[in-house]
């Protein structure tokens, strides 16, 4: 069972803002029914309340439904993925010791997957659609010596993005 942040933290909250029963709140928190009850009866406040809703790790309904009925558990809710948090579409740094290596994923994209267009290839890999196009039709600088190379092996990207990349 997934345990929420700052569980004793999270108990004081719990109990000073809620209705729930200390068998529930200590059910939630991972701790002893006698830990929580102490908590309840403290002299002065040692430590400040954890608010659950506000860290997402609980809703007001589910707060609700559980107060009702004194016998159900809370359930916290699933972690935020981190990707979810991350924008997809961002503009990413290219060192300079990685900037030479891009006329080869082009050639490799160009090689192995046509079909793509020299605005996708050059919004993926951050490069301008001139260079697309020159490499695509051998009039690069580079052209006679460049070899294809994935932009996944060459570390422009990560084999999810290249997939997500793919699917768009």
């Amino acid at each position: 069972m997934t345990l929420p942040l700052m569980p004793k933290a999270t108990a004081i909250w719990l109990i000073d803002n809620t209705c729930l029963t200390f068998e529930q709140i200590a059910d939630f928190c991972g701790l002893h029914v006698l830990e929580v009850e102490s908590f309840a009866d403290r002299e002065e406040d040692c430590m400040t309340g954890f608010d659950p809703i506000a860290s997402s790790q609980l809703t007001k309904e589910e707060i609700h439904r559980c107060e009702k009925d004194p016998s159900t558990r809370l359930r916290i809710l699933p972690a935020v993925d981190i990707n979810s948090l991350i924008p997809s579409k961002r503009t990413k740094y290219t060192p300079l010791a990685k900037r030479k290596d891009k006329p080869s994923a082009i050639l490799w994209l160009t090689k192995y997957y046509p079909d793509l267009t020299d605005a996708q290839i050059s919004q993926f890999l951050g490069t301008t659609k001139l260079t697309v196009r020159a490499i695509r039709n051998k009039t690069h600088q580079q052209s006679p010596g460049l070899e294809p190379h994935s932009p996944v092996a060459l570390g422009f990207c990560s084999q999810a993005e290249f997939d997500r990349f793919l699917a768009s």
